[in-house]
């Protein structure tokens, strides 16, 4: 019991740490793009959890203490909170942390290389224009792969 709230390091090194790993996944997970965070398959749910466990010593630098865990969970609610105030406040900030939604396909024209970089595959984008009731691309103005990874489809208006 003598060891539960003894830190192995100085209390301000975990915050240190956490900032640097929560900055470090961020941009990681920005690289991976935005299907992989926005739909989650089994094989980003086994990411994620890998990741969480590749990290973890990055965090605690091995101390194992119930203080050193407050101090590490309380640092990085903070900075999240601190990250998604600047993205509210902030459209450069909003940007860079969470992009700019891309154009997959307009005027019935599918924009095929751009599906290849953002890997949305073609199953993908056709599931988005059922989703809308839509059977061909020729009766979308635009389709566009959004932030969150969602698709959006914004149909051709009927004259």
């Amino acid at each position: 019991m003598n060891g539960l709230f003894e830190l192995s390091a100085p209390w301000w090194q975990f915050v240190l740490r956490a900032v640097v790993v929560y900055i470090l996944v961020m941009v990681l997970m920005r690289l991976s793009g935005k299907r992989a965070v926005g739909q989650f398959t089994p094989f980003d749910l086994v990411l994620v959890i890998l990741l969480g466990n590749a990290v973890q010593n990055g965090i605690n630098g091995g101390d194992n203490s119930l203080t050193g865990a407050v101090i590490m969970a309380t640092s990085l609610i903070a900075l999240n909170y601190l990250v998604a105030q600047l993205t509210a406040r902030y459209r450069s900030v909003e940007k860079l942390v969470e992009g700019e939604p891309v154009v997959l396909a307009r005027h019935g024209k599918i924009f095929k290389k751009v599906l290849l970089r953002q890997s949305v595959s073609e199953h993908d984008f056709e599931k988005a224009l059922r989703k809308n009731n839509i059977e061909d691309v020729a009766d979308c103005e635009v389709v566009m792969l959004e932030n969150n990874g969602e698709i959006s489809v914004v149909p051709k208006q009927k004259q």
